[in-house]
């Protein structure tokens, strides 16, 4: 039986007959194939990915594991459609945070048409991707389920468009934040899990710098529009069921293309800047990260 995803941040969801992925209850994850390029493009993706002796096994563990491609029924109801299988990555979390940040200020790869090329630029234009290097694309948090006023958060694109450098700081403490959503507007985030969420041996902060430390290297792939998930769940976290650390993928590959022997200087220039706000928040004072909301204009709906 196949379900829609309730961690899904970004991309086609599955909702009001709309062709998006699902999950089953065995740890996979179905992504639709797209009509066009984009769907036999992932596909040879993850078969050469997967298959090149050089890319580092130590490597791999960052990409979902590929399980083939299956036809089974779309969520749009129009019947039958392939889809990519893949590890469905929050299957071990009942109820995970998750934010999904896609890499890079240039979003568009090098082949393709001037139409697609002005709608990604306008879109990057209006987001953080050229001003920092990479924009946040989708955001949840959800709360203790010890708490009684238990919630969640799901900020609608709109509110993570134009993020300035403040705001994406912002959004990162709330992230590593036990108080985190909240009624209250005003509250300060007070990044209890910032240590063992961004920080540690096992934190997304190591994660990323060994990510970086290939993408220094690597010159068989350039990663056009694909996105760094991050994701762990506060309850493990809270009972001791983890001692710290997350989950973090690189996901959504339509867009790679042939390196042709040159550095990916847009990727590795957008994941050193998510680094960098990363490494501050770990080092800062917990004050200087509390930024109130008074000065947020934005809906957060």
């Amino acid at each position: 039986m196949l379900k829609i995803p309730n961690h899904q941040v970004a991309g086609h969801k599955a909702v009001d007959g709309i062709l998006g992925p699902l999950i089953d209850d065995s740890g996979n994850f179905y992504k639709p194939l797209q009509n066009d390029d984009r769907g036999s493009n992932e596909v040879s993706f993850y078969k050469s990915f997967n298959s090149d002796p050089r890319v580092p096994k130590s490597i791999l563990r960052y990409f979902p594991i590929f399980h083939g491609t299956k036809i089974v029924n779309a969520s749009d109801g129009s019947g039958l459609h392939p889809h990519l299988v893949l590890e469905d990555v929050a299957s071990c979390y009942p109820n995970p945070s998750v934010m999904d940040v896609k890499i890079g200020s240039r979003t568009w790869y090098p082949e393709a048409s001037e139409e697609y090329i002005k709608k990604c630029l306008d879109k990057d234009r209006v987001t953080s991707s050229i001003t920092l290097g990479f924009r946040v694309s989708g955001l949840k948090l959800v709360g203790s389920a010890a708490k009684e006023d238990d919630l969640s958060w799901q900020p609608e694109r709109k509110f993570l468009q134009n993020l300035s450098a403040e705001e994406v700081k912002l959004l990162l403490s709330k992230f590593v934040s036990s108080n985190m959503p909240s009624k209250d507007v005003d509250v300060c985030p007070d990044r209890a899990f910032v240590e063992k969420v961004f920080g540690g041996s096992n934190g997304v902060l190591e994660q990323l710098l060994e990510l970086k430390k290939w993408f220094e290297v690597q010159t068989i792939f350039h990663f056009y529009s694909c996105s760094v998930l991050m994701l762990y769940d506060k309850e493990s976290l809270l009972n001791g069921k983890s001692s710290g650390g997350a989950v973090v993928k690189l996901v959504d590959f339509a867009h790679v293309v042939d390196a042709k022997g040159a550095i990916d200087h847009n990727f590795l220039g957008g994941l050193c800047s998510l680094i960098k706000f990363i490494s501050d928040i770990i080092a800062s004072p917990d004050d200087e990260n509390c930024i109130s909301n008074n000065n947020d204009t934005k809906d957060e709906h």
